[in-house]
């Protein structure tokens, strides 16, 4: 058990943990998830658990929801809900638990949402399984829910389907569901990592307020710290299945006593004033020129009145030199990922011009585009799609650059150098996506995209999804290719603390246009527009004397590099 752990009266805790042991199965990389963990939630209070990817968090939140996987199992210890036992209890008498004494806002809620169901239904369904309510008093119960995570027009909302709603929408939507039963405790796991810095904030004060307006108590998992001195009273510091740390939120983050936490703390990025140091290469002519592009989506019909138009894209123009790196922030619907999307021409344009190397891409036929592709590759924002998971690493690396002439041996070779460069360690090449961690996910991802050694790489939220201290790895990764190869990027990210640190140039976009442009000094320092203000205002962890530096603290340079 770690030290500092709280003293608590039974009567204020709403869950209790102790000396909980969690077994993996034979062959993994250590032989327990968690091990000999304990700590308490009291009532009414927002605890943070803390840590890297693999360091048992979610494993904790599921134990104490019953969803363990069946190869994973407690092997000892005890998880006390108002003084009772779960710890193997029958899956019945879990379930009537689950949703109405504790709840769970799930990472990705794009996954956890039922893509054939209306949110409505999927509210409802909740009450349903614990047959709450009549059918009328249900639809009635969805609505207001969805009026009090704050969905707009939550009349329409409730017939909408998970697809039409952006990552912020389907959150409050998971909250909704979260909500559903009233239940004593919430575990968030993760729940702002994939939203913009603006939609994170509206979340973040959404669980803070429900939280204080019923009373709630919280167990809201992250791995970033700029998002705990927002919102926690106190902080569980894991590291490999161990706790670590322990203690009030102030205590832990001005004065954190071990090791590893300084270390967690010292690699959240925060806003520099400086301008990133231009390579020679950035002299020469732009590689990529884009001019008056345009890109409507169109639903529904005009026939009936029911048609929607959304301009996605709207006139964006810009140029890209080889070696620089342009930074696209914006929030949800910005239309980031679609400009993205168009670059790479995995949709078409409906108009303007996208010349890389001189040659205009956006008329080019597929078959003309493809023999370019080994040039343009992007890293997709999520890893759980992007990867087929009836495929080896190994193979998802390599067989990309086999099909366009590369020989195996070559490729086998360059897979494993990028495994290890991403932070993975040899053992990756021959396992399978689902046995990572979705950060290491992503990492599997970026080394897919560098497979090519492209001239230009697309990173639409490349590092979104990964702890802050191998973001920092990733970012000074991408840094040190762009200065050996002299490639260019398109940055695409929600996290403006990151733009700042690796890009030369940053554009904001808002619904479809590029409303400001310029170095980081300026977007930063010195906005000129009042919805870049928005967005620099809304970044966690950024207020003044919200969070210490601890500026004297050299981080172990192999630290990550293995896992």
């Amino acid at each position: 058990m770690a030290s500092g752990i709280q003293a608590a009266s039974p009567v204020d805790v709403a869950l209790s943990v102790r000396e909980l042991t969690v077994s993996l199965p034979e062959g993994m990389e250590r032989a327990y998830a968690v091990e000999n963990i304990s700590f308490d939630l009291k009532r009414g209070q927002i605890l943070c658990i803390i840590g890297e990817s693999g360091s048992g968090k979610s494993v904790t939140a599921n134990a104490i929801m019953g969803l363990l996987p069946k190869a994973i199992r407690v092997s000892s210890g005890e998880i006390r809900l108002d003084g009772m036992n779960i710890v193997g209890l029958s899956a019945d008498k879990l379930r009537s638990l689950r949703g109405r004494v504790v709840s769970m806002i799930f990472q990705d809620p794009l996954s956890a949402l039922n893509p054939l169901m209306t949110v409505g239904a999927q509210i409802e369904e909740v009450m349903a399984a614990h047959d709450v309510g009549t059918p009328a008093s249900r639809r009635s119960r969805a609505i207001d829910l969805l009026i009090e995570v704050g969905l707009p027009d939550p009349q329409l909302m409730y017939h909408q389907y998970p697809f039409r709603l952006s990552g912020g929408q389907r959150q409050r939507v998971m909250i909704a569901m979260a909500l559903a039963l009233e239940p004593a405790i919430l575990i968030a796991d993760e729940p702002t990592t994939a939203l913009d810095v603006t939609t994170q904030a509206q979340i973040l004060q959404l669980i803070r307020d429900i939280q204080r307006r019923k009373g709630m108590s919280v167990m809201f998992i992250t791995h970033d710290f700029g998002v705990v001195a927002e919102i926690a009273d106190y902080v569980v510091v894991m590291e490999k299945g161990h706790c670590v740390e322990q203690g009030g939120a102030a205590q832990v983050l001005k004065s954190p006593s071990h090791l590893y936490t300084r270390r967690l703390i010292a690699a959240v990025p925060h806003l520099t004033g400086k301008d990133r140091v231009a390579l020679d290469a950035a002299d020469r002519e732009p590689i990529l020129k884009v001019e008056s592009l345009v890109k409507t989506y169109r639903s529904g019909s005009a026939l009936f009145r029911t048609q929607r138009i959304v301009p996605a894209v709207n006139g964006v123009t810009f140029d890209l030199s080889s070696g620089r790196t342009l930074g696209v922030v914006g929030e949800s619907g910005s239309g980031k990922s679609s400009l993205g999307r168009l670059l790479i021409k995995l949709m078409e344009s409906d108009s303007g011009s996208i010349r890389f190397e001189g040659r205009d891409l956006a008329g080019l036929s597929e078959a003309k585009f493809r023999p370019l592709r080994p040039k343009i590759q992007m890293i997709f924002q999520d890893p759980f799609a992007s990867l087929n998971p009836r495929s080896t690493v190994g193979q998802i690396l390599t067989v990309g650059p086999v099909a366009h002439g590369m020989r195996y041996s070559e490729a086998d070779e360059r897979a494993r150098e990028l495994l290890t460069h991403v932070g993975l360690d040899s053992g990756a090449f021959d396992r399978y996506p689902h046995e990572f961690s979705g950060g290491q996910r992503q990492r599997i991802g970026i080394a897919r995209a560098l497979m090519f050694k492209p001239k230009l790489l697309i990173a639409d939220e490349a590092v979104s999804a990964l702890d802050v201290s191998i973001q920092a790895q990733i970012l000074k990764l991408l840094d040190q290719i762009q200065r050996e190869t002299g490639v260019s990027m398109i940055f695409i990210t929600h996290d403006l603390r990151v733009a700042s640190q690796i890009c030369d140039e940053i554009a904001v976009m808002h619904r479809g246009q590029i409303v400001e442009r310029g170095p980081p000094s300026q977007i930063f320092l010195a906005p000129k527009s009042g919805y870049t203000r928005e967005l620099v205002a809304a970044i966690p962890g950024e207020q003044p004397g919200s969070m210490p530096q601890h500026e004297g603290y050299v981080e172990n340079p192999k630290q990550g590099e293995s896992l």
